[in-house]
């Protein structure tokens, strides 16, 4: 699978949006996208109108991009919401939402959702008291996430969840800062993401 290894903040840029992709940094003066708001390249600052296809292609690499996911893996997921019933964009949404990495970041136990996806991968988080080694798994209502006991010792994720106290939990997500833990009191609603994205454009990029 080809990975993305440019500078991240390069892809904010081109989706002129903040897409989270450094953690508190993005947050801050040093968000390149702060300096710079304009796509980079020669032509970058060149005023464009995006209209139809090319519209639609970049909802779709903007939200593909937000979740740190491949063009493999976002299309399987768009396979499985179409399958479900009810509206597939806010399916999509909602099942992206609910992905492990995502909420690990959410709950502020991570940088970024690529660090998320990292401390995952490495065997540091557990899920109902087991280790779940996928970032693409779904959390259910009522499963309990939590740093492994052993990592809580790591002095690096204890500044990470040090640094992250002060930061705004959904609604849906229930954090014990003390434990490192997290709670997923309920699923997410299309009104608990925030994301400024139009699904319904990938919706229709995907069904041409």
């Amino acid at each position: 699978m080809a990975r993305y290894q440019k500078p991240d903040c390069r892809l904010c840029r081109i989706e002129k949006t903040k897409l989270f992709l450094k953690g508190n940094k993005c947050l801050t003066d040093k968000c390149p996208l702060e300096r710079r708001p304009f796509a980079p390249g020669q032509h970058g600052r060149m005023r464009k109108r995006v209209l139809g296809y090319a519209l639609q292609l970049r909802e779709k690499q903007k939200l593909k991009r937000y979740y740190c996911m491949s063009e493999q893996q976002f299309r399987l997921f768009f396979k499985r919401a179409e399958q479900q019933k009810g509206v597939t964009g806010e399916n999509l949404l909602v099942m992206l939402e609910r992905r492990l990495d995502n909420v690990v970041f959410l709950m502020g136990l991570a940088q970024s959702r690529s660090h998320a996806r990292q401390m995952i991968t490495h065997g540091h988080i557990l899920v109902n008291d087991r280790k779940v080694t996928i970032p693409s798994y779904l959390v259910k209502a009522g499963d309990l996430v939590a740093l492994k006991e052993k990592s809580t010792q790591n002095e690096n994720f204890k500044a990470v969840v040090e640094a992250n106290k002060t930061k705004n939990v959904p609604g849906w997500l229930q954090v014990d800062w003390d434990n490192c833990q997290g709670k997923v009191v309920a699923l997410p609603t299309r009104q608990d993401i925030t994301i400024p994205v139009e699904e319904h454009l990938v919706v229709e990029l995907y069904s041409k």
